[in-house]
């Protein structure tokens, strides 16, 4: 039997942190504490650290084995029913390869987001697929490598519109027939802008013209649902003539599915194409998480949010993979930002991509027929009973006019265990899927009164079915929709047909990336420590993992009891009243958090309050964040210590105390160092009638020592992707809950489908942040597991092990780097700063070369010139034992004598192992070796990695020549040759 141990010593925390007792003994004694509490005090200060409380509400650490016995029992209290409410969200097959080698593999789920592209040239080439798959199904010339959600991908996208279109209007159409969580969630971003929503009956005529579609009013965009949410299909390609000749620019919303076989939006001519990937091969999740999409056409590449993988080359000239268009987001600018987004859903991109992959452009066309039948075959047995639908023109969903009250089939259905969408008092929606059966067709129609009987027939082994095999797909959808264009044509998508060589060519993915299950990935302010199996486990349970994020509440007991416990811990660790889990990333969460302090503002009849402060240490997110909940952004200066500069901190607010609307800072600061005039900070502007947006991306350098809510807070966003355990999955997926103080709990995020109007933490009504109520759901069983398995005790000791470790690193590395910020007695936080700049100035050796040289070692590199260019953040986890602790410092050591070596003059400053580094194993085996130094120096500098070495796919990338040529599909396999 294999399971989760239990019993050992110190429980699930002794497991999690990496440092034993010995270990930290050491370590201590290095840093001259007595004991580890004794230093995180230390650093902490005094003044904001938290008084030991008598009871909590965390309940006492659960051994692994309790924990799931727990999750089991919540996850009973979801009813597995067939949902069949569609609105953007299916029941799908998961491939078992893919799930097996994908979901519940720590070599994809561990991984971090590919800004080394030398060692993830995997998730990378699976990210070209996806781009690939996106721009082959929509039409369009380029796609990135996904959003968040189809909503919030379609607001995405009229930022775009907004941004390229040559029209002065602030007017936006909406399609009427747009999905009502896209609808809700358009319309709550766009108020915050000034952008006024039209809604739009688009399909009303048949052939729309200017004037019918936007009436007197000039837009500079429209967005069409395509299919509707009614299911309806109708051809809007007058409407984007219509849109183009007031120099709009049109959003398509399309299902990736249906795309098999109609016409895709490129061919209406339509400008960006967005949707969600959920349905090829994603598990519902309760809402997510999912990988959203956009595509635009040739001449918006650079207006793209998100992130972009394009082909480069290597030193050597080998084609290779790596983020285009310079920048980690090229659109996170600050104050002048056109988007917040800086996190994706690269896991569930690639399974999306993975399943196009597996199924290949013949099975994906079998896999919609087959959809497309059902549904043609349903309707047709309904109509043949006299009951009439919306539209007679649609793929997978239908509109159903009932003869009585609605609600009654939807209700008969449930007592059959299926789930309707009740859309009013006179119409049902049905949505059928790759999972539906003939059984389930059968029961639908009985809910609506026909008899079961005749609807089931005898199939060919005596099994009872019902013959939708020969029913016309699209029937009623004219032939003009209907796809000729060709797609997956490349290779890749049409070579791995057996379970064989799916399982071969993910594993040989997997092979050329770096992800924790090799080794450490010390990266500053991002958090990469061990997601536990026994955390991840509940996900792939089908009760969490196949449930519909709109079905009843009477189905999702379960879940709404683990989210409220969840929300109930968070709001205890973090000193807040209230919680909502909806936002789907951190840069969400800041978006919730500053728009909630805008509805308080306005609520309170001070809606001229607009200004937000923020350090121009802070991340870039911050400002962008700011400019999207419609602040204006003012820049408050740091001191060289990296902390804000109370002087201009006071200067700033006397200039714009009347429109003050918040303060953002990071506690502590992105320098790594618990800033000691934090209250003072948060009381200034306070008094100047402002709040206090507390970022908490370093909640882990806090928790259980301070609490956001004590420093004077007003509202903080969580990284649950990094605090609380969740995995980055190579780029996402993360959840960012944001947490306030009751004054702004009642705008905190809301949602038009949510299965509860009351939290623990009071009424929100805030509007929505994301496509699902409870946003990505589906992976919160993680952090549930992590905060019961910890216990508060255990959580405290993770914060006290972290600090210990960046610390350690910090004073054995202080002699070959400096460590360029520090607090009291010279204490760093839970990342340190190294100062490479000196040793650039000595030896010629650049932070891009102690990076790169780091593969060698076998190690991902630290933070790179973040929040200080020519420096690497440095943060080591709890999670880390002190053998690899030693063994990054030991790295880290032997390259500064390596650099000392290049400025003596013993290697030339253009040919020595940092400049050559990485090293592959074809650069030291294929042809004569010229350079100055050994090959075993180049790939061997340590003897230990004999026998463990990781080899880097390709050299050194160079970082122009995808953005000259912005190749961001699939090359062909000649390229790679």
């Amino acid at each position: 039997m294999t399971g989760p141990l239990t019993g050992s010593a110190g429980g699930f925390a002794a497991r999690h942190i990496g440092t034993d007792a010995a270990a930290q003994r050491t370590m201590l004694d290095a840093l001259g504490y007595d004991s580890v509490d004794d230093l995180v005090r230390a650093a902490v200060p005094a003044s904001i650290q938290v008084k030991p409380h008598a009871t909590s509400d965390i309940p006492p650490a659960a051994t692994e084995a309790e924990a799931l016995a727990e999750l089991r029992a919540l996850a009973s209290q979801n009813r597995t029913a067939r949902p069949m409410i569609g609105l953007g969200y299916y029941d799908t097959f998961t491939p078992s390869v893919i799930a097996r080698n994908v979901l519940e593999n720590p070599s994809w789920y561990t991984a971090y987001t590919p800004y080394q592209p030398e060692i993830s040239q995997g998730r990378l080439e699976a990210l070209i697929n996806f781009q690939t798959m996106v721009t082959d199904l929509t039409g369009l010339a380029t796609a990135n490598a996904s959003m968040l959600d189809e909503a919030t991908a379609v607001v995405e996208g009229m930022l775009v519109a907004r941004r390229a279109s040559k029209s002065a209007s602030n007017v936006f159409l909406v399609d009427a027939d747009a999905l009502p969580q896209t609808r809700a969630l358009l319309a709550h971003r766009a108020a915050a802008l000034g952008i006024e929503v039209h809604e739009t009956d688009f399909a009303a005529s048949a052939v729309p013209s200017s004037t019918s579609v936007t009436g007197p009013v000039e837009a500079f965009g429209a967005f069409v649902q395509y299919p509707g949410a009614s299911g309806r299909i109708w051809d809007p390609s007058a409407v984007v003539e219509a849109v183009h000749a007031q120099g709009g620019l049109v959003v398509v919303a399309a299902d990736l599915l249906a795309l098999t076989l109609l016409r895709s939006p490129g061919s209406l001519g339509a400008d960006v194409a967005v949707g969600t990937t959920q349905r090829f091969g994603v598990p519902l999740g309760f809402g997510g998480p999912h990988a959203g999409y956009m595509a635009v056409r040739a001449g918006l590449e650079r207006q793209l949010p998100g992130r972009l993988v394009g082909v480069s080359q290597d030193a050597v000239g080998h084609p290779a993979y790596r983020l285009a268009l310079q920048t980690r987001e090229q659109h996170i600018r600050r104050e002048k930002a056109t988007s917040n987004i800086c996190t994706s859903q690269v896991l569930l991109a690639v399974m999306a991509a993975m399943y196009a992959v597996y199924h290949g452009p013949d099975g994906l066309r079998g896999i919609a027929t087959q959809v497309a039948r059902k549904a043609e075959a349903l309707a047709a047995r309904l109509r043949s009973y006299g009951l009439s639908l919306v539209s007679d023109s649609f793929f997978d969903t239908i509109r159903v006019v009932t003869p009585g009250p609605s609600r009654h089939v939807v209700d008969r259905a449930r007592t059959r265990g299926f789930q309707l969408f009740w859309a009013d008092d006179a119409t049902v929606g049905i949505s059928v899927d790759e999972t539906t059966t003939a059984e389930d067709l059968a029961a639908v129609a009985w809910a609506f009164g026909l008899p079961e009987g005749e609807f089931l027939g005898a199939g060919d082994q005596g099994e009872r079915t019902i013959a939708f095999a020969d029913a016309a797909p699209l029937a009623a959808v004219p032939s003009s929709l209907h796809r000729v264009e060709e797609y997956l044509t490349h290779p890749v998508f049409n070579t791995h047909r057996s379970e064989t060589a799916m399982m071969r060519y993910l594993k040989q993915l997997s092979d050329r990336d770096y992800a924790l299950d090799r080794g450490m990935i010390p990266l500053g302010s991002c958090t990469m420590k061990l997601n536990a199996a026994t955390e991840m486990a509940a996900v792939s349970w089908p009760e969490f993992s196949r449930v519909h994020p709109f079905a009843p509440e009477a189905d999702v007991h379960g879940y709404l009891a683990m989210i409220e416990q969840l929300e109930v811990w968070l709001a205890e660790v973090t000193g807040y009243d209230a919680v909502s889990l909806q936002p789907n990333a951190g840069s969400q969460g800041e978006l919730a958090g500053l728009m909630a302090i805008r509805g308080y503002h306005r609520a309170n009849g001070e809606s001229e309050r607009t200004v937000c402060l923020i350090p121009s240490s802070a991340h870039g997110t911050n400002a962008a964040s700011a400019v999207l909940a419609g602040m204006k952004v003012v820049v408050v200066a740091c001191d060289e210590a990296g902390n804000v500069d109370l002087d201009d901190l006071r200067a700033k607010i006397a200039d714009h105390a009347s429109v003050l609307s918040a303060l953002m800072i990071t506690y502590p600061s992105t320098h790594g160092v618990y800033e000691h005039d934090v209250l003072d900070i948060t009381q200034a502007v306070h008094d100047a009638g402002g709040q206090v947006y507390v970022d908490g991306a370093n909640l882990n350098a806090l928790l259980g020592y301070a609490r956001f809510g004590d420093l004077g807070g007003d509202v903080s966003h969580l990284n649950l992707h990094k605090t609380f355990a969740i995995p980055h999955g190579g780029g996402g997926p993360g959840v960012g809950p944001v947490a306030a103080k009751a004054h702004l709990a009642p705008h905190l995020p809301s949602h038009p489908f949510s299965q509860r109007k009351d939290h623990a933490g009071g009424v929100f009504d805030g509007g929505p942040i994301s496509a699902a109520p409870h946003g990505s759901a589906g992976i919160l069983p993680i952090s549930w597991a992590y905060v019961r398995m910890m216990g508060a005790e255990g959580l405290r000791d993770a914060t006290a092990a972290a600090v210990l470790a960046a610390n350690y690193i910090a004073v054995r590395l202080r002699e070959h780097y400096p460590v360029l910020y520090t607090g009291d007695d010279g204490l760093v936080a839970h990342e340190c700063i190294l100062d490479l700049r000196p040793l650039r100035e000595r030896t010629g050796v650049t932070v891009d070369d102690v990076a790169k040289r780091l593969i060698d070692y076998g190690f991902h590199a630290p933070t790179m010139s973040f929040p200080v260019a020519g420096t690497l953040m440095v943060e080591p986890t709890e999670s880390e034992d002190l053998t690899e602790i030693e063994r990054f410092i030991e790295a880290m050591i032997a390259i500064k004598a390596e650099a000392e070596s290049v400025a003596a003059g013993e290697w030339p400053a253009g040919d020595n192992p940092l400049v050559g580094a990485p090293h592959t194993a074809e650069s030291v085996v294929v042809g004569e070796w010229t350079h100055p130094y050994s090959r075993e120096k180049a790939v061997y500098p340590v003897h230990a990695q004999i026998r463990t070495k990781y080899w880097p796919p390709v050299r050194r990338i160079d970082q122009a020549y995808g953005d000259r040529n912005l190749v961001c599909a699939c090359p062909p396999p000649e390229a790679f040759a």
